[in-house]
């Protein structure tokens, strides 16, 4: 392939291939891994290696992280890198050897332990989901193009010959905010540089809208694709400090009734009908219960109300401002002139015995959220119920019932397994029926989430993966997300090679 900037192709011809076969260094062939293709992709189990995830921590792979995934009995690895680890200095264009290397060692501990690498750009030339943003769009600028292509041009030139039962690449992270159409011309340009150095390379692409929609237009190119396992978010993100709002997201259980907290006064503009509705609790309440409220965040103002049977029981009207105040944390947002106050606390409004039906809303000002209910009987443990703060989403609808067996409140929609499979796995099936091989390329819980609510939530996903024929990599294996050293509060880990086990979490993912 000829690339339009002076230097590019000289880059490339100055790093030299790798030179390993379809052999490990030992001249063992792979033993055990599955012969893949963009159709029909292998059920691989294994995790994200971070080693190059952040040029500023970019660091060699660890040969113990693959003697340990083996021995686990695991078989699949995905290195997410940002190109800058490998470039020298801030020049794109060239190449630094001793990094690369560096990744040519871990391709061949793929082959030593049996176990397939997925090279996938994190950070590509010109896009990343990360911060800070490219200073150039691979979506629509040449250059940014053609380096991409030169980038990939040369991983394809340096590991032409090992077989794709051991290595595939995964061209980049979680596309998002970009036209299907565009996407796709520019996944056609480096399957074209891929292909000119391995054409018979296997490539993986992720889906759209950071992994969730599939693109069927690629079948016709022989790329499969890659989905995630990130939903719901307020599970999976719990307080990730990364994530924007991940602070106030409620305390995540599992499974759950579908219900958002988010209540707009009756005037709010540019939402749909069914939003502006009341929080509806249907009973009946049959003894006095002490109905309590977690408000979370309230918008300039607004004035909170509960009703039973249409009968006025409380009200509150909240005044966000500078300084000090009921709230925790009060913010001036110039965009709209106003205050934004966080309040997170408690209020209680007593329930008359009797009541059949409780309303809550905001009937004036601007919107409110809530991020939790709860009803407390006399003598008995209160029944909570957390509230995803989902804009113009229509507030919680439930039905009381304590005596019945799991959750007390129940929703037209519940988010548990079932749940899952129509909303992660069902646009998937449709794509595996148009010729594109499918796996989860990242999935997992940050470490802030409740390990008995990830462990529940996380069954039903690799269930679900498993029905599907779908493999699947946790992010990570080392760290937050994995089961090794996560720094989960509570977990009894174990001792384990020098590591601290979640023993619980790895008997689950065997299990799958």
């Amino acid at each position: 392939m000829k690339y339009g900037i002076a230097g590019l192709a000289l880059a490339v011809l100055l790093v030299l291939p790798l030179p390993v076969s379809g052999q490990d260094a030992a001249g063992r062939k792979p033993a055990g891994l599955p012969k893949p293709s963009a159709d029909k992709l292998p059920r691989w189990r294994g995790f994200n290696l971070l080693e190059k995830f952040q040029r500023s921590q970019s660091g060699p792979f660890q040969e113990g992280d693959f003697r340990l995934i083996q021995e686990l009995g695991f078989n699949f690895v995905r290195l997410p890198m940002d190109y800058r680890s490998w470039i020298q200095g801030d020049d794109w264009t060239a190449f630094n050897k001793a990094s690369l290397q560096e990744i040519d060692q871990a391709v061949a501990w793929g082959g030593k332990y049996g176990i397939h690498v997925l090279i996938n750009f994190h950070r590509a030339p010109g896009y990343t989901v990360a911060r800070p943003a490219e200073a150039k769009s691979l979506w629509t600028d040449p250059e940014a193009q053609q380096v991409c292509a030169m980038h990939w041009g040369m991983f394809a030139r340096r590991y032409r010959g090992i077989p794709n039962q051991r290595l595939s690449f995964n061209l980049f992270n979680e596309p998002a905010n970009v036209e299907p159409a565009v996407y796709v011309e520019v996944v056609k340009k480096i399957a074209v540089a891929i292909r000119a150095e391995d054409p018979d390379r296997l490539i993986v692409s992720d889906g759209l809208e950071w992994g969730r929609l599939p693109i069927l237009e690629l079948a016709e190119l022989k790329i499969a694709q890659a989905t995630r396992g990130y939903t719901p978010m307020d599970i999976t993100h719990y307080k990730a400090s990364w994530v924007s709002g991940s602070d106030q997201y409620p305390l995540p259980t599992w499974p759950r009734p579908q219900a958002y907290g988010t209540l707009y006064a009756p005037h709010k503009g540019g939402m749909k009908p069914e939003s502006l509705k009341p929080l509806v609790i249907e009973g009946p309440l049959e003894t006095e219960t002490v109905l309590r409220l977690h408000v979370m965040t309230v918008s300039s103002q607004a004035t909170l109300v509960a009703k039973a049977d249409g009968e006025k029981i409380w009200e509150k009207r909240f005044q966000c401002g500078p300084g000090e105040g009921e709230w925790k944390k009060s913010e001036f947002e110039p965009q709209w002139k106003i205050y934004r106050a966080t309040y997170d606390r408690d209020y209680e409004v007593p329930v008359p015995a009797g009541a059949r039906r409780v309303e809550v809303a905001v009937t004036q000002g601007d919107w409110l959220k809530l991020s939790e209910i709860g009803l407390k009987r006399a003598g008995k443990a209160e029944d909570v119920l957390t509230l995803r703060a989902d804009w113009n989403e229509p507030p919680a609808a439930v039905g009381y019932a304590p005596a019945s067996v799991g959750s007390p409140f129940v929703s037209g929609t519940m988010e548990n397994r079932r749940w899952l499979w129509e909303t992660m796995i069902v646009p998937w099936k449709d794509a595996q029926t148009k010729g594109i091989g499918v796996m989860v390329g990242e999935f997992g819980a940050f470490n802030q989430t409740p390990h008995d609510v990830v462990l529940a939530w996380m069954e039903d996903c690799l269930a679900n993966w498993r029905e599907a024929g779908f493999g699947w990599a946790l992010w990570n294996f080392r760290g937050s997300f994995g089961i090794l050293n996560s720094g989960r509060k509570d977990v009894d880990y174990e001792d384990f090679h020098g590591h601290k086990l979640d023993r619980k979490m790895l008997e689950l993912l065997q299990k799958y």
